[in-house]
């Protein structure tokens, strides 16, 4: 910001007056950033440098080779997932990893639950450390076990065989295909 712009008029031709106020807005605008960048290494959500010392506290294992989103996700599911493990939090736990909606069915019968991926087709992107997440919150006697949705041959029936050979296999079982209005 240029501090000599709030003052009056007459201090624009004051070269003493202008060299201070550019020194001044220098060290302003340096605060500043500083500020924001110590705000934002507060929230785990937007942290960067402090990354490490969040997985620290949480126990996580800190491994600077992974983005930082990828990181924060594990850091945001990890403090979640903090207290009495329940079907809602496993819920928030699975959704914040796949950033999409999931089920999960209990089966107390059987000693396990399922976590059913239904707002994504596939196997979401960072399934190791959902799954390192699950196996830290949820009870020792319980089972989990993921359920995946993909394209069956009636959603890409439309498809002709020339529109088919230009995707690979992964992509057609489990990417939405122009045209397909499928319900997950």
């Amino acid at each position: 910001m240029e501090l000599i712009k709030l003052l009056p008029d007459y201090y624009e031709k004051n070269v003493t007056m202008q060299t201070l106020q550019g020194l001044l807005s220098e060290v302003t605008d340096d605060l500043e950033q500083g500020l924001s960048s110590t705000i934002s290494e507060c929230f785990a959500s937007t942290a960067s440098e402090l990354l490490a010392r969040y997985e620290q506290l949480l126990g996580l294992e800190v491994d600077v080779s992974k983005p930082d989103d990828f990181r924060q996700e594990r850091i945001r599911a990890k403090i979640s997932g903090v207290g009495t493990t329940t079907k809602e939090m496993v819920k928030n736990v699975a959704s914040s990893y796949s950033n999409g909606e999931v089920e999960v069915i209990e089966d107390a019968a059987h000693y396990r639950f399922v976590i059913r991926f239904v707002g994504i087709l596939g196997i979401p992107g960072n399934m190791a450390d959902l799954k390192l997440t699950i196996e830290e919150i949820k009870p020792a006697h319980l089972v989990v076990e993921y359920e995946y949705i993909y394209n069956v041959w009636s959603d890409v029936e439309m498809l002709t065989w020339e529109q088919a050979a230009a995707r690979t296999w992964e992509e057609i079982r489990s990417n939405r295909i122009n045209g397909i209005n499928r319900q997950i």
